[in-house]
């Protein structure tokens, strides 16, 4: 009798897709990423339980690719009781992290300016929900769940139960609702600098990756997840907020740091 429990690694040829890939390490998603022997495409794959997520990062790919907005291209897909595999064409270019600090500040202008055109998708054509409450009620079960990573939050926050950051945060959740009432766009979702693909000779933004939590936010979802994760590359604390001003000039924001440090904090009780 065939076990149709999964195996542990999904891997693409279980799941019917062909050709060569190899496997990759890196990324924090829990799903088995894999790369085409001649580097041209991705593979996801993920256990029955994640399809359904898997599905859904597959049509924010198709919707986005359409709107003008660099990126990956849906090539293929299959689910079956092992689970499902999504296969994209790879997006030239190096992350965004994986640059030096003088690199980045190079590229600094043209990353703000890709991330403006993001959010100048008029969102009213946007059929993918990614908002406060939204966001809020995942960190509601995420705690509830005791499954906040640590290791995700601010230095400063590690010692404190979850529990007491979520209800710090929901205080303010009335204010930010408004906010994002008359400020939502089409947002990323999860803009750190791995998600955004450098060309290595001109230091344009060749496209964005990992869409899966696309879809109508506050742009400060997006802003404050960037900004704050560009402070790994800076040198020292005057560079940062030298490349703060920097983008905010060009984005074209007077940025809002209690909006920022809320969308910070918030981000971080999501994932679990």
């Amino acid at each position: 009798m065939d076990d149709h429990s999964g195996p542990r690694v999904v891997s693409p040829a279980l799941l019917d897709i062909g050709g060569d890939w190899l496997p990759v390490t890196t990324g924090e998603s829990g799903a088995f990423v894999f790369r085409s022997a001649d580097a041209g495409r991705y593979a996801k794959c993920v256990p029955v339980a994640d399809a359904a997520d898997l599905a859904a990062e597959r049509d924010r790919i198709v919707w986005l690719s359409a709107q003008a907005v660099p990126g990956p291209a849906v090539v293929d897909w299959c689910d079956n009781y092992a689970g499902a595999c999504l296969v994209t064409s790879a997006v030239h270019g190096v992350p965004a992290d994986q640059v030096s600090a003088e690199d980045l500040q190079g590229s600094w202008d043209r990353i703000a300016d890709a991330v403006r055109r993001l959010h100048e998708v008029p969102v009213s054509q946007c059929p993918f929900h990614r908002g406060l409450d939204t966001m809020v009620t995942l960190a509601r079960d995420v705690v509830a769940r005791d499954a906040v990573n640590p290791q995700f939050l601010p230095v400063e926050q590690q010692q404190t139960p979850p529990t007491d950051l979520l209800a710090r945060l929901t205080k303010q959740v009335p204010q930010r609702r408004d906010q994002e009432a008359s400020d939502a766009v089409v947002c990323h979702g999860d803009l750190c600098l791995p998600n955004i693909m450098l060309d290595p000779q001109t230091l344009d933004v060749s496209g964005f990756i990992d869409l899966g939590r696309l879809g109508q936010a506050d742009r400060y979802a997006d802003l404050a997840l960037l900004l704050a994760n560009a402070r790994e590359t800076w040198a020292d604390e005057e560079q940062s907020q030298a490349a703060d001003v920097a983008f905010a000039e060009k984005y074209g924001i007077a940025l809002d740091h209690e909006r920022l440090r809320f969308y910070l904090h918030l981000d971080p009780l999501t994932w679990g």
